[in-house]
């Protein structure tokens, strides 16, 4: 009763582009009471550009930009993707940094001609005392429209601040009405500055944010949630997320995402796309109803038929029951279980995409 009606189910899901790793999974999806989104890459389109350069006084853009691409040309996140193509579209010449590093949370560091540079976040800059001066006041009117500001300092001064935006996926504020509708509540989890992920979230209509997160607590965080006692779907595509795919009751990684976060997974999103949650959760519970279905009309057939078949009316009316008859109702009940199982082939989740 129970396998039959899983197998139609992963394929069903299989379907609408969802990759359901495990029985257990598909299961456990239609339990879900909180979706925690990771931000980029996810939410959003995950192929951020630069959007704006502020500078300090005494300095340039082009200068700005090119000391911001030299020292991200050692980074692989997709913002120093975004800030080294900015500068090889104006054809500015890089130079060559040393003793690069990158600080979780933060951003990165590295050597100038012997002269420290630094690129990343307020937190970054506290963290190396550098006055920001008007800085902070342009960055939180960046962050108000979405846009990630990104500071840059060298030789303790203040460059300006090179801003950032990834583009929202054009389905993500459907899929998540969607969610909605299903009576689930969304959580945003980023490392992102809080004022752009909430200009973000309020875009797409997200219930909570968590933002500033540092990519080892983002575990802890989906934890925390669980200790409420909610059943936590976690849905990310970077190497940052694995810990927290791993840690939710079921993990959603997005197909397009980095072979990490698909392997901690339980479901992979082939399409990339939000819906591809609220069509898992929908098929969950329509495997787990037509489950139900399966065993309440095997307990009937065997409740009926193996007390006749163990004699229960003969002493009463002298029938004994044929073991050919046996073997049809036998038969009967096979019948019965696959074809409600088969039932889940035409089943569609509502308001999924074609």
């Amino acid at each position: 009763a129970t396998p039959i009606s899983i197998m139609v189910g992963v394929g069903k899901a299989a379907e609408y582009g969802v990759l359901i790793r495990h029985g257990d999974a598909l299961q456990r999806a239609g339990q879900i009471t909180t979706v925690v989104l990771d931000k980029t890459g996810t939410v959003t389109a995950g192929e951020p550009v630069v959007t704006n350069l502020v500078v300090s006084d005494g300095w340039d853009e082009a200068t700005l930009l090119t000391l911001a691409a030299s020292i991200e040309t050692g980074s692989e996140h997709p913002l120093a993707e975004a800030v080294v193509a900015a500068a090889e579209e104006r054809g500015l010449s890089l130079s060559q940094v040393e003793a690069f590093e990158a600080i979780a949370g933060r951003g990165v560091q590295a050597q100038l001609d012997g002269q420290p540079l630094l690129f990343g976040n307020r937190g970054l800059m506290d963290d190396h005392h550098i006055d920001l001066a008007e800085l902070p006041g342009e960055a939180a009117r960046l962050a108000a429209n979405g846009e990630t500001p990104m500071f840059l300092a060298i030789a303790g001064s203040a460059a300006g601040i090179v801003a950032v935006a990834d583009p929202i996926k054009p389905d993500s504020k459907e899929a998540i009405a969607r969610l909605h509708a299903i009576g689930i509540k969304v959580v945003m989890l980023t490392g992102d500055n809080a004022a752009t992920a909430a200009a973000v979230a309020q875009q797409v209509g997200i219930d909570e944010v968590i933002a500033e997160v540092l990519p080892a607590d983002k575990s802890a965080r989906v934890a925390a949630l669980q200790k409420k006692g909610e059943v936590v779907g976690m849905v990310g595509d970077g190497i940052n997320d694995a810990p927290a795919l791993a840690r939710a009751d079921v993990g959603f990684a997005i197909g397009t995402g980095t072979d990490v976060a698909i392997e901690s997974a339980d479901v992979t999103l082939m399409r990339g796309s939000l819906h591809g949650v609220a069509d898992a959760i929908s098929i969950s519970t329509a495997t787990v109803r037509n489950i139900k279905q399966n065993l309440f009309g095997a307990f009937i057939y065997n409740s009926l038929g193996i007390p006749i078949a163990a004699g229960i009316l003969f002493p009463l009316f002298g029938i004994l029951l044929n073991p050919i008859v046996a073997g049809g109702a036998m038969a009967m009940s096979s019948l019965t279980v696959v074809s409600n199982a088969n039932r889940l082939r035409f089943f569609k989740p509502s308001g999924a995409q074609s």
